[in-house]
C-alpha cells in the first residue's frame, strides 16, 4: 500500500502499478510465502529479496519524453529511496514493442506476452483499489502463465521470456503453458 501511496502522490493520467510486482505477491503469498522484514521492497517480494523493480505506468499522449520517467522515478526514490522504480509512458512504449499506438494504460497491458503478468493496480483517492487485468485474474490466481495474443504473436520473444524468468524454479506450483 506505501508503493500505491507514492505512485498516487504523483497525480500521474491512467497510472497503475503492475506486471511481476503484482504478479509476484499473488504467487508469493498462494506459496505461502511470508516476507522475511518488515520494510516495503522485501514486503512486496516475499522472500525472494527485493523486486528487480517497481513498474509504474501511466499515459500521457502530451508528454512523452523519456527525460519525464526519469524525473518521476526520481520523485518517488526521494519518497521511497529502497525501492527500484521503473516509470513508464505507456503512450510511447508501443514504438519499442512494435505495436500499433496504445489507446490507454489497459490497452498497452494487454499487448504484454504472458496472461498473469497482464495485471495491475491503482489506489484510487478514496483509497479503494482498482484492478486491471486484460485477461481476467484467472490464470494469475491459478500461478498459471499462457501466452496472450501477443505473445502467441512473437513466440521466440514469448519462449525466450519464460527461459529467463524460470517461474517454476522459484514458485513450484507455477505452470507455464508452451504454443
Amino acid at each position: 500500500m506505501a508503493v500505491l501511496r507514492a505512485v498516487r502522490a504523483l497525480a500521474l493520467p491512467d497510472w497503475a502499478v503492475g506486471a511481476g510486482f503484482v504478479r509476484n505477491a499473488v504467487w508469493d503469498h498462494l506459496h505461502g510465502f511470508a516476507a522475511s522484514r518488515a520494510d516495503i521492497p522485501k514486503t512486496a517480494a516475499g522472500r525472494n529479496g527485493p523486486p528487480d523493480d517497481v513498474d509504474v505506468l501511466f499515459f500521457d499522449p502530451s508528454d512523452c519524453a523519456r527525460e519525464r520517467e526519469g524525473a518521476l522515478e526520481r520523485r518517488l526514490a526521494d519518497l521511497m529511496p529502497d525501492v527500484p522504480w521503473s516509470v513508464r509512458n505507456q503512450a510511447r512504449m508501443h514504438l519499442r514493442n512494435g505495436d500499433a499506438p496504445y489507446a490507454d494504460t489497459e490497452d498497452a497491458i494487454r499487448c504484454w506476452l504472458e496472461s498473469a503478468t497482464c495485471v495491475a493496480v491503482r489506489l484510487e483517492s478514496d483509497d479503494g483499489l482498482a484492478v486491471i487485468a486484460p485477461y481476467g485474474l484467472t490464470d494469475l490466481l491459478a500461478l498459471r502463465s499462457r501466452p496472450t495474443p501477443s505473445g502467441r504473436a512473437h513466440p521466440a520473444d514469448y519462449r525466450a521470456r519464460m527461459r529467463q524468468k524460470d517461474w517454476p524454479a522459484r514458485w513450484p506450483r507455477v505452470r507455464v503453458e508452451d504454443l
